[in-house]
């Protein structure tokens, strides 16, 4: 089923007392195909416009203009049932695994509620199992996590459990936004290393929002380059890298320093 956005634009502010409005998106169309599961990439640097494109596609968020659409029907027309499905189908792992969870509770209540809201699961211990079953699939040890308050998690099992809760519901497309920003560099390719994997095992499509050229090259199938709001190139990872057409991609190229075996940083060998 596609999830497309064709000709969006979204505005804030105007209204009373004159003030300016801001353009967030200025004729934004993406699309995700149907047939195949697929890796978009989106990147550009902040205020570019990538976590309100995020937010259109999670239906938090309604287009000024244009539409977004899923299997064809209008995302802002859905209702009761059909848009509970669609929050299933879509599911989303945001950028700080801090803030994500409500201390008050154990991390198991960000699991086992949403097996049971959206029907998964038949008794608590069906819906266990299959939180156990979405833990060990992104590396996590179901004994080791589950119990536990967030604070006793490290940022990184915080932000492998946000993506364990989101492929539990077995979502046609996840929307990661900068799923790996606030983790250590050590962790990330793990991480992203679980979303691809996914992809495969599961079927499922992925919307990977970054600023970070050159984990978009080697996790994409196609890349597009936002700047204020608008698609400034889009293509396949090879040509968008190393053949980019716009200036502002060539820039953030250059951008990216390249790597020096011979570079001395100062550190102390044994």
């Amino acid at each position: 089923m596609p999830l497309e956005v064709t000709g969006a634009w979204v505005e804030f502010g105007g209204g009373l007392f004159g003030r300016a409005r801001k353009v967030a998106l200025r004729g934004v169309t993406i699309a995700l195909p149907a047939e195949r599961p697929h890796i978009l990439a989106v990147v550009g640097e902040s205020g570019s416009g990538k976590t309100t494109l995020t937010r259109l596609l999670l239906g938090l968020q309604r287009p000024t203009r244009g539409r977004v659409t899923y299997a064809g029907r209008d995302i802002g027309d859905l209702h009761g049932g059909e848009r509970l499905q669609y929050r299933r189908a879509v599911q989303a792992v945001f950028q700080d695994p801090f803030g994500a969870y409500n201390p008050v509770y154990r991390v198991d209540r960000s699991m086992l509620l949403p097996a049971r809201v959206f029907g998964l699961a038949r008794t608590d211990a069906h819906a266990r199992e299959l939180a156990e079953r979405a833990l060990r699939a992104v590396g996590l040890q179901p004994e080791e996590t589950l119990g536990r308050y967030p604070h006793q998690l490290s940022g990184g099992q915080r932000q492998r459990l946000m993506v364990a809760r989101a492929v539990m519901l077995r979502p046609r497309v996840l929307v990661a936004d900068e799923p790996v920003s606030m983790v250590d560099a050590s962790l990330r390719a793990s991480i992203l290393e679980s979303l691809w994997r996914l992809r495969h095992e599961q079927g499922m499509s992925l919307v990977y929002v970054t600023h970070d050229l050159a984990t978009a090259y080697q996790l994409a199938d196609e890349i597009i380059v936002m700047r204020n709001g608008v698609v400034v190139e889009a293509g396949d990872p090879v040509q968008v890298i190393h053949h980019p057409q716009a200036e502002y991609t060539r820039a953030l190229v250059a951008a990216v320093p390249p790597p020096d075996p011979t570079l001395d940083w100062g550190l102390v060998t044994a």
